[in-house]
């Protein structure tokens, strides 16, 4: 059988991961639609609505780290279908929330949720498919996010038509409650226990160089992406005078495009290398990420278009990446102690300072900030070291 043949027999299982990655990532990033809304309705500041993030971020990281211990009970089927059963009704609770505290509160316990999923559907996808098809594994689960970039802005403006903030935050989470429940009836992945993170597990991790530079790689990765997308629909509208659903169709449409850069640098990563695909994605994402905050007008709009494509670039051969620097057995440690370091700072606390910087009046310099962060830091995967018995043309 071909390798052509050997992945099209592995797209069932896998697409059935990709739907699942695609509510998980959606309920964690659909508040930033939104957000200009719900700053109304809940006459929060910048500061505050920033802060939802990083609360989100923060229980992703504290579920990500010990998500290993569950797996090692569960295996990682039931616990993917735990993931999404639990993130989706703890995200109905937060709907039901009238006071800004106990909101935090239900997305905290959300995101703890949606950390259970990343290290067993990685592991998962990758014992599923053969080392030489895990850049283009990696590209369809990739989809999921990009669907959820491209969709959510979509969705929230179409529902907010008809229904509150607060009814749309508790659809996705039924949505993903049903989604959850018939993964586990339905899919037939082959499923194996994940390694708890003892410490006789975690202390090599410690001493191999590689593990430090993917965690530093990773938070530009996320910042690029997930740090950007949180806050620009509040950027666009309060700092630019846009108004809210120009801003989210503006947003969604620059999505429309990212929907093949995961095959196509799934592909690129294959045939050319991690190293280099990892570099020039973090160059090109850092340049257009400072555009933002220094350009207005069709030159701002112009950037919103080229950023996401550039900035997507990054997690296919980043995933890949994780995967080349460990064992199957520990597999799923290294992405749980990689990605929540990553998010937390990425997803959480970038678009806490960001709303920091707005409510002083420097929200721009938020912008800026993160595209400096990510250039300084895209010469790191020279120093990358991969598993010998893997052919990942690295040499950069």
């Amino acid at each position: 059988m071909n390798n052509t043949q050997t992945f099209q027999s592995q797209l069932r299982p896998l697409l059935f991961l990709t739907a699942i990655f695609f509510l998980n990532f959606s309920i964690r990033i659909i508040i930033s639609p939104l957000l200009p809304t719900i700053l109304q309705d809940m006459s929060l500041t910048g500061d505050q609505a920033g802060s939802l993030f990083l609360v989100s971020a923060s229980g992703y990281f504290i579920t990500l780290i010990c998500s290993g211990f569950i797996s090692e009970r569960l295996l990682h089927k039931k616990t993917i279908g735990l993931s999404a059963i639990v993130t989706g009704f703890f995200f109905i609770i937060t709907g039901l929330c009238n006071s800004l505290t106990m909101m935090r509160a239900g997305i905290f316990i959300t995101g703890m949720g949606a950390g259970l999923y990343l290290p067993s559907g990685i592991a998962l996808l990758t014992a599923s498919t053969s080392s030489q098809n895990w850049g283009k594994a990696i590209g369809v689960h990739e989809l999921a996010p990009n669907l959820s970039f491209l969709l959510s802005p979509i969705i929230c403006e179409a529902l907010l038509l008809f229904m509150s903030w607060r009814s749309i935050l508790m659809l996705t989470g039924m949505v993903s409650v049903v989604l959850g429940i018939n993964f586990l009836k339905f899919s037939k992945a082959v499923d194996f226990p994940g390694q708890a993170p003892m410490l006789r597990a975690i202390v090599p991790l410690l001493f191999i160089r590689s593990f430090w530079i993917m965690i530093v790689l990773f938070t530009m990765g996320v910042i690029s992406s997930l740090g950007v997308y949180a806050m620009l629909p509040l950027y666009l509208v309060n700092e630019h005078g846009m108004p809210q659903p120009e801003a989210n169709t503006l947003i969604a449409l620059s999505r429309i495009l990212t929907l093949p850069v995961p095959f196509a640098v799934g592909w690129i990563s294959d045939r050319y290398g991690i190293k280099k695909t990892l570099s020039t994605a973090l160059i090109l994402s850092g340049l257009s990420t400072l555009g933002i905050g220094l350009l207005s007008g069709t030159g701002l709009k112009t950037v919103i278009f080229l950023q996401p494509l550039l900035s997507v670039s990054f997690f296919p051969p980043a995933f890949s990446a994780l995967s080349s620097i460990g064992a199957k057995e520990t597999r799923n440690i290294i992405v749980s102690f990689t990605v929540p370091a990553a998010f937390l700072m990425g997803a959480g606390g970038a678009p806490a300072l960001m709303g920091f910087l707005a409510d002083r009046g420097f929200f721009s310099m938020g912008f800026t900030a993160a595209g400096i962060a990510i250039l300084m830091f895209a010469f790191l995967p020279i120093f990358l070291k991969f598993n010998d018995f893997q052919n990942h043309n690295s040499v950069f």
